[in-house]
């Protein structure tokens, strides 16, 4: 045995000197200044933590967050679900290409997506010209929860019909075989077949959305001058009041609702039937 330790403390000092500075970047990057975050509230006294929800100017704008994000996971995976499956079953020439366009959108960052909302229902956009130029006045929608909405249904999409594509594609074909066999109905099928097939790409495609539009702020700071989300409040709590135990406070409700989704997702993933 002595004569395995040598080598032994030798591989064990190359790890260490190889994980030195992943842990230097943990600690200095996010440990520090987490804990600072934490810390941040308590010099106003601890109420400072429940500001979200004893304070009804900031519980406002965490409703509107949690009211949006789940509205726009709903409709992605309702939409994402119908589009993905009708494209893992159905070969057509342009198929690629149609897929292709579909998930364009992930290379677009969120101000991009804002702009493009903006052109279309902005002060200057499309939609405003038309009806300006029929006499109905300037239409605009892209700076309220209709623009946010379709901003964030817009960025979510081609993740979810990206995935639902391939978790469609990977479905075992003998099931919904046997069940037509059977004499199941389509309703049946979908239920029995499709539903439990589907259900963890669902479960992590929701979680996944539903985190990214609680969390999103470069669409929100574009178009979320009617209607407040709560990235925009921590915004301008330290960046135009200088208020950092506020915006510590929201930043520490934000996170929590959000890893409380995703820790949910993911125990009901472990739970989800798999094929």
């Amino acid at each position: 045995m002595s004569r395995l330790s040598p080598p032994f403390d030798r591989r064990r000092a190359v790890l260490a000197g190889c994980a030195a500075p992943a842990a230097a970047f943990f600690v200095a990057f996010w440990l520090l200044p987490v804990a600072r975050l934490i810390a941040l509230p308590a010099g106003q006294g601890w109420a400072t933590y429940f500001l979200v929800l004893t304070d009804a100017r900031y519980l406002q704008s965490m409703v509107n967050t949690l009211v949006l994000s789940l509205a726009v996971t709903v409709v992605t995976l309702a939409v994402g679900a119908t589009v993905g499956i009708y494209l893992a079953r159905r070969r057509f020439p342009g198929r690629q290409a149609l897929l292709s366009i579909l998930t364009a959108p992930l290379a677009f960052p969120g101000v991009i997506i804002g702009f493009f909302i903006i052109l279309l229902g902005g002060r200057q956009g499309w939609i405003a010209q038309l009806s300006s130029a029929a006499g109905m006045g300037r239409v605009t929608f892209a700076y309220g929860l209709l623009g946010l909405f379709l901003a964030y249904l817009y960025f979510s999409l081609p993740r979810a019909i990206a995935s639902y594509t391939a978790a469609a594609g990977a479905m075992d074909a003998q099931l919904e075989e046997a069940a037509r066999v059977l004499g199941a109905s389509r309703w049946a099928i979908t239920r029995d077949v499709w539903i439990p097939q589907l259900a963890p790409t669902t479960i992590a495609c929701g979680a996944i959305v539903f985190a990214t539009a609680m969390g999103a702020f470069g669409t929100a700071f574009t178009l979320a001058s009617k209607f407040e989300v709560i990235p925009i409040t921590i915004y301008n709590e330290f960046t135009n009041y200088a208020n950092f135990a506020v915006a510590a406070s929201l930043s520490i409700a934000l996170g929590l609702v959000t890893w409380l989704v995703l820790f949910i997702a993911r125990v009901a993933g472990t739970g989800a039937p798999t094929t």
